[in-house]
């Protein structure tokens, strides 16, 4: 097992130079520099360009940023003069929060309404709850974002339209706008990796010998329908972490996406690239522990990560 995380590290490496390439390149393409719209004459101008190395190739920059970051250096931001490993640690507690709220929202109701539409596969809950996750599905996060604001924020007045200084009152709306796409997911996967398994042959054994339904269901039933429900919400939480930009920048939330939003809006480089690769680096590990997770759920797949001589010593004996 040991030998298989430190593969998966080390695809990190490969994965980190394209991506730091391509945002490098995007915003090379992008019409400006973050310099345009300054007040200054054009010597001024000129002289900051040349001080920030913007007057240099797109390859030369990403070459002297790469030489920075094999030296733990993920930059300063040229703009701001925030460290740019300093900045994105300092807002990662707010995107974490975030994130697991929503997946906390999601995963809580999803598990039950897809048993529960899985059991009832056919009657008017389960076409009920097969249409509710369709509309989250396919309900753009940035337009669930400003319905609820509408709704809860300025009709309502119950809770505060955006920010973090009101408490717990300040998570609601944002953790709702990322639970239900992570609940319409992830009801739809439960409920598929359900009906797998309800009509299977050890189910009915199970029954026949008089195992309470709820058993059945709960431990023989979601047991074995859990690995494709844990990549689900796994996947969700990556996905949180790595595609909060939306739901941050429409609620003013201090946290990575908005950071990424506001560097890409002024052009910093340097604090955009920091941050997507570190988000990137999150974004593996937590993928990696969704795979060693399978190992605790399915014994067959912990079998896999055994060596060969510890696999064939135990079928000997």
């Amino acid at each position: 097992m040991i030998r298989y995380v430190i593969k998966r590290l080390l695809l990190l490496i490969p994965v980190i130079l394209i991506v730091s390439f391509l945002v490098f390149a995007l915003m090379d393409l992008a019409p400006g520099d973050m310099l345009s719209g300054l007040t200054a004459s054009v010597e001024e101008v000129a002289a900051l360009r040349e001080k920030l190395g913007l007057d240099k190739s797109m390859i030369i920059r990403f070459g002297r940023y790469m030489l920075g970051l094999l030296h733990g250096d993920l930059g300063v931001s040229p703009r701001s003069g925030l460290v740019v490993f300093d900045t994105f640690i300092s807002r990662m507690p707010n995107t974490l929060l975030l994130s697991l709220s929503s997946i906390a929202i999601g995963t809580a109701a999803s598990i039950p309404l897809g048993i529960r539409s899985a059991k009832r596969a056919g009657t008017i809950s389960d076409s009920v709850t097969t249409a509710f996750t369709m509309v989250g599905l396919s309900m753009p996060a940035f337009w669930l974002a400003i319905l609820l604001l509408l709704l809860f924020s300025h009709v309502l007045g119950w809770l505060p339209p955006g920010g973090a200084r009101n408490g717990i009152s300040s998570y609601i709306l944002p953790a709702i706008c990322g639970g239900v796409g992570i609940m319409a997911v992830s009801t739809r996967q439960t409920r598929s990796s359900m009906l797998e398994v309800l009509r299977a042959d050890y189910l009915r054994t199970a029954r026949a010998k008089g195992v309470p339904e709820k058993i059945v269901t709960r431990k023989h039933a979601l047991g074995n329908a859990s690995i494709p429900i844990i990549t689900t919400i796994g996947t969700s939480m990556s996905s949180a972490l790595a595609g909060s930009v939306v739901i941050e920048t429409v609620f003013a939330w201090p946290g990575i996406g908005r950071l990424v939003a506001e560097a890409v809006f002024s052009r910093d480089v340097i604090m955009a690239t920091g941050c997507v690769i570190l988000t990137t680096i999150f974004y593996v590990v937590i993928l990696l522990l969704v795979d060693l997770a399978y190992a605790f759920v399915d014994p067959r797949i912990k079998s896999q990560y055994v060596r060969p001589k510890r696999r064939k010593a135990a079928a000997d004996a």
